[in-house]
């Protein structure tokens, strides 16, 4: 479709007379990254597809039987954004399962392992009807949410059937509560579950946000299979830290799958961004485990700066801000090492260090007027298989 682009209410663009070919496809990516909401895309585009409408353009060929217009329906997705009424779900659904853990450990005296089983059960089953309901309602944030909530249900079940059946390992807590606050390898049978029951109802249901407690099991699943090889051993922190860089390498090496596939599916609904948070959770292990490694040599912590550099690049070129943000921490970590420790009570760093934060100002000023250039020729330098992660913004 090609029409005239009206100018802005208080500024012309940079090129009034040109015209611009849109189709269905960039509504839904703006509806993706929370420019439109659904319902305005899918006014949008009943206006301007319409058969009278003067903006439409029929690209079938002359002889073609006439089809239906595959952009009539409404997107299957809508982003959240910073709006009262999304605040009121993300709040709502946190108080919920935040609520489900202090409300479970508090009734277990009182209905005891298989009433609690049931009780979860119960709620199980109910926030995944009424997320169903939700999508089908088209009201997507909130479905994530109550899909999030029934998901984060099955470590507490898993749990009660365990202790119910007698099959709890000797020496584990007897609070559900704990599995929050403590490392223990005895909770990867949770663990296991929850990843399984994610995937499940994530395939289900299809909604961003549900990958976030899959992420967070993730991560108490490094910490707990740690504290599993370490048994005879005893408590090692350095084997936890590097056992934490390996699964952050892991989840990160996940997360660009997932995001590949993401962006290159032709489905509308497979294009949500579900990489989001296996990368908050991989860079998080990642980074931490090599944050912690201890090096007495200057040229080992340089190397360290140099990695968390290479992460600031890594994260524009694939527009994953995560990475720039922990990697800019690295290098300020780095600075404050050579301030500190390096150059103690010397002006002239002091000095050099004033001139150096200019420099990155103006470096920041230089880099928003040239992004999109930069970002295309930091894409030339990824690999083949990779260069769709920096074709489009997530």
């Amino acid at each position: 479709m090609s029409f005239d682009v009206p100018p802005p209410i208080h500024s012309a663009p940079p090129d009034p007379q040109a015209r611009v070919q849109l189709g269905w496809s960039e509504l839904e990516r703006a509806v993706h990254e929370g420019v439109l909401a659904s319902t305005q895309a899918q006014q949008l585009w009943t206006q301007w597809a319409a058969s009278d409408s003067p903006l439409r353009v029929d690209v079938r060929p002359p002889n073609a039987a006439a089809a239906p217009v595959r952009a009539s329906a409404p997107p299957t997705t809508e982003a959240a954004r910073f709006s009262f009424s999304h605040v009121l779900y993300y709040f709502g659904g946190m108080l919920a399962i935040g609520a489900m853990s202090l409300f479970m450990t508090m009734a277990w005296g009182m209905f005891g392992a298989w009433g609690s089983a049931v009780l979860t059960a119960l709620y199980l089953f109910g926030a995944w009807k009424v997320a169903t309901h939700f999508k089908h309602s088209r009201l997507f944030i909130p479905a994530g949410i109550l899909g999030t909530l029934a998901v984060t249900l099955v470590p507490l079940l898993v749990w009660s059937v365990q202790v119910g059946l007698g099959l709890w390992p000797e020496g584990g807590s007897s609070q559900y509560g704990h599995y929050h606050q403590y490392i223990n390898w005895r909770w990867l049978t949770l663990e296991f579950a929850t990843l399984l029951a994610a995937a499940v109802m994530l395939w289900w249901l299809r909604l961003p946000f549900m990958v976030m407690p899959l992420a967070v099991t993730v991560w108490y699943l490094n910490m707990d299979i740690a504290h599993l090889l370490m048994q005879e051993q005893g408590w090692n922190w350095t084997f936890t830290r590097d056992v934490s860089l390996v699964f952050g390498l892991g989840t990160c090496a996940l997360a660009m799958w997932v995001d590949l596939r993401s962006r290159l599916s032709s489905d509308p609904e497979n294009r949500q961004d579900f990489a989001f948070w296996l990368y908050i959770f991989g860079v998080l292990m990642f980074w931490g485990g090599l944050s912690l490694r201890s090096s007495g040599s200057e040229w080992g912590k340089a190397a360290y700066a140099l990695i968390n550099v290479g992460l600031v690049f890594w994260g524009a070129a694939i527009q994953r801000r995560v990475f720039t943000v922990f990697g800019g921490i690295g290098v300020a970590i780095y600075v404050g090492h050579l301030a500190w420790k390096v150059f103690p009570n010397s002006i002239g760093f002091s000095f050099a260090l004033t001139l150096l934060g200019f420099a990155i100002i103006a470096l920041g000023v230089w880099w928003q007027r040239h992004e999109d250039r930069i970002r295309l020729h930091l894409v030339q330098w990824l690999p083949q298989a990779l260069k769709a992660l920096g074709q489009s913004g997530a």
